[in-house]
């Protein structure tokens, strides 16, 4: 498995994605539609153009969320995850914008033995996402089951 066990896991550890995704139109507009989220400010230029502080439309925050988890997945949690056990602590202090190039890094905050399932353990992750001039546009604290080694 290209994830990591619970074992492979320390606090500090900082790992740094490879993949990098540039997003589009196309996925903001269908990632509003498919989660029936009408803002003015994802889908209607005109309006973000004559009403927004940013002159054009943003990036659904639901989609950059999913997105700097989901290219963190292959390198942490492919195949070794449970499951989610919550999200917290998620900030968007910077604005995603169609064909903003999105990469990510995943630092590990903590780690624990749980205590109902001797097979398993929680880790939080604390991921990070940034744009292609290095701006943070996303923090998201994660805690996940993950399996141990067998």
């Amino acid at each position: 498995m290209p994830g990591l066990y619970f074992d492979e896991f320390e606090v500090g550890q900082v790992i740094t994605h490879s993949v990098r995704r540039t997003v589009t139109e196309m996925d903001n507009v269908l990632f509003s539609a498919l989660t029936h989220n009408p803002a003015p400010l994802h889908i209607d230029e005109d309006y973000c153009q004559k009403h927004s502080e940013f002159g054009r439309r943003i990036v659904n925050s639901a989609f950059t969320l999913g997105l700097v988890i989901g290219v963190s997945v292959q390198d942490t949690t492919l195949g070794t995850t449970v499951g989610n056990l919550g999200f917290e602590e998620v900030r968007f202090p910077a604005p995603v914008f169609h064909g903003d190039t999105v990469r990510a890094e995943t630092e590990v905050v903590s780690v624990r033995e749980s205590r109902s399932r001797p097979q398993n353990g929680i880790v939080v992750f604390e991921h990070r996402g940034y744009n292609q001039d290095d701006v943070l546009i996303a923090t998201i604290r994660r805690s996940a089951l993950m399996r141990k080694k067998p």
